[in-house]
């Protein structure tokens, strides 16, 4: 999985930040540079993962359930919290009671303790330190300080329904073109019969 996504994420212009790789699921913080980028990587992990697993496992048909869930991240809010939530997903779960002890996740990375060559510093992570040991000795505080139950269902609520992490205000400033589509959409029934015309 790692051979594949460091292909695709080259080839594919997407910067990776943060990932975990777990039993059943991985969670990735990316940017794109295209965008078309980020469909086209994600298809090609797909492809390429599914095609491998069902070769050396002698199988066939999918492993994926649908499409993969996504957001946008107002990264100077959010990106932080969710680097610390996808790399926290092991202790979550049990399998270790530190996420430096887990080796599917760039936290190593991150936190100083290795080189993965998978992993692209975001430019704010650049701000953590004039140095890299304050770099990630400033992470390591982070992800220490763990995410709260708040915080986390935020994260997923938002993954699951599409929705930018962000608050609204902000949504409609970064992304004015396309700030309804990850905006919640208000309660009740469409009217779909009515043509809505713009008036600017």
């Amino acid at each position: 999985m790692l051979t594949i996504i460091s292909e695709y994420s080259q080839r594919f212009q997407v910067d990776l930040h943060a990932y975990v790789l777990m039993g059943n699921h991985f969670h990735l913080i990316v940017t794109p540079a295209t965008a078309s980028g980020l469909s086209l990587f994600m298809q090609a992990i797909g492809r390429n993962y599914v095609r491998y697993f069902n070769l050396a496992h002698e199988r066939s048909g999918a492993l994926w359930q649908g499409r993969y869930k996504g957001t946008v991240i107002d990264s100077e809010r959010y990106l932080f919290t969710c680097m610390a939530y996808v790399e926290l997903n092991p202790v979550r779960a049990g399998l270790t009671s530190h996420p430096g002890d887990y080796a599917w996740s760039s936290y190593a990375h991150n936190s100083g303790r290795r080189v993965d060559p998978l992993v692209k510093e975001h430019s704010l992570y650049w701000q953590l330190g004039n140095t890299p040991f304050a770099r990630e000795a400033a992470y390591r505080a982070i992800v220490d300080d763990g995410v709260t139950a708040v915080q986390a269902a935020r994260i997923i609520d938002a993954t699951l329904k599409g929705w930018a992490l962000m608050e609204p205000l902000r949504t409609t400033e970064l992304l004015p073109e396309q700030a309804r589509r990850y905006l919640p959409r208000k309660r009740g029934r469409r009217l779909n019969s009515v043509p809505i015309k713009s008036t600017a």
